[in-house]
């Protein structure tokens, strides 16, 4: 009898490859099914649930992105609200007059390592501050003439050709002593600050909103800085100094040839102060 209604029952009807199955989100989404067993194998149906399951939240690469960037604490609400009148209260009015604009840049230094920084345009001065969105702190302010600035150059980033580094982007560099060339202890010392000339790229938040975009466009950045700087070469005349800014098409080049240091920060953005885990530095 065993034997007779164990022939008699229906065989279960297998899932053909390519069929639809619905997914546990709803009829609205649907997935291919995988294809059915092999012969000498059983499906276990609570195992292609919870399969199901987790492709159906596994988050796609924008959103994963969208993470990634929200990690960063100029984003958080006021934040960069405060900074900005933190760093409009460090602006003097005697030596740097007016604030004309404000940016928010990344500096590349001279072994491509990436620096998160606020950037200002005043009157006669541009101010490079180097602000800490954790602690709500300037840390340092690097302050350029800008009767001093004599060439700005923007283009994509380059290499030597046995350098082992790369960057992607365009870049902009601002130079304000076109007679003097850095040494090369300077070149080889990651720390060295007296090159006469700094870099800017885009910082990572330019997509995040309208207002971000226009905060981080080198491209305005570019020309007003050139028309600033031409206005105060007209007003205050260096001696020894051609008037007027020379504004050149021209790859960024980036003399480092071997940066383990400037890969490992860059690919963290350790030069960005972002949440960390349970921490933020």
């Amino acid at each position: 009898m065993m034997d007779a209604e164990e022939e008699a029952a229906p065989p279960p009807k297998a899932v053909e490859q390519g069929e639809l199955v619905s997914s546990p989100g709803g009829p609205e989404k649907s997935q291919p099914a995988a294809a059915g067993p092999t012969k000498g194998e059983k499906e276990r149906p609570e195992e292609g649930a919870a399969a199901r399951c987790l492709l159906g939240a596994m988050p796609d690469a924008s959103a994963l992105q969208e993470f990634k960037i929200r990690k960063f604490f100029v984003l958080r609400p006021g934040t960069l609200n405060q900074a900005i009148k933190e760093v409009e209260a460090l602006v003097d009015k005697e030596v740097d007059g007016s604030i004309r604009s404000i940016w928010l840049m990344a500096e590349v230094d001279h072994w491509n390592n990436e620096k998160e920084r606020l950037v200002l345009i005043t009157d006669y001065t541009l101010l490079v501050c180097k602000y800490d969105f954790v602690m709500f702190n300037c840390e340092q302010i690097q302050r350029i003439p800008l009767n001093f600035i004599d060439r700005i150059s923007h283009g994509d980033f380059a290499f030597p050709k046995r350098s082992l580094l790369e960057r992607a982007g365009e870049g902009l560099r601002v130079f304000w002593d076109r007679l003097r060339e850095p040494s090369f202890s300077s070149k080889w010392n990651p720390f060295a600050t007296d090159f006469p000339f700094i870099t800017f790229t885009y910082h990572p938040v330019r997509n995040v909103s309208d207002m971000f975009t226009a905060l981080c466009d080198i491209h305005n950045f570019r020309e007003q800085l050139k028309d600033a700087a031409e206005k105060v070469h007209a007003l205050k005349p260096v001696p020894g100094k051609a008037n007027g800014v020379l504004v050149l098409n021209q790859p960024i080049l980036i003399e480092a040839y071997v940066g383990f240091m400037s890969f490992l920060g860059n690919q963290n953005k350790l030069g960005y102060c972002m949440a960390r885990g349970n921490i933020g530095y």
